[in-house]
């Protein structure tokens, strides 16, 4: 049996859809900035991280492995992206940027501000609070 949400969850729940709302118009901006989509973002960004298997990446964006390899193709020809062997196993090939990969990945990162600016309003402590909440919302430790 459903059960109503309170005001106080509606007001929150549109709140955090607002949030998400304002970042993924920013993100998309910014990814049309540097020429690209905004999953070729989101994938050059996890890869700036470190290098990572395909298929793991596919996971992380909860798509399917061929839309990953198509992205990938298309970072690969742009010089930003390169297929290496997985030092621990070389049958898999990991996906990583080059060094213009990792430098429009800082670039692109550097450019968003709509996370940033409203964070900077918030003192060390409450955005742990924030970011602990968030966290446990996610059932992530």
């Amino acid at each position: 049996m459903a059960t109503r949400m309170d005001a106080l969850t509606l007001e929150v729940v549109e709140l955090i859809g607002s949030v998400v709302g304002r970042y993924h118009e920013e993100y998309e901006r910014a990814a049309a900035e540097h020429a690209l989509t905004g999953a070729q973002a989101r994938v050059l960004g996890l890869l700036a991280l470190e290098p990572v298997p395909m298929r793991h990446i596919a996971r992380k964006l909860k798509c399917e492995p061929s839309n990953v390899t198509g992205i990938i193709d298309r970072l690969e020809a742009r010089g930003l992206v390169e297929r290496r062997p997985d030092p621990a196993d070389r049958r898999v090939k990991l996906a990583a940027p080059t060094e213009e990969g990792l430098r429009t990945a800082t670039a692109l990162r550097d450019s968003l501000d709509f996370a940033r600016e409203p964070l900077a309003q918030l003192s060390k402590d409450e955005r742990t609070v924030l970011r602990d909440l968030l966290r446990r919302m996610l059932g992530v430790e």
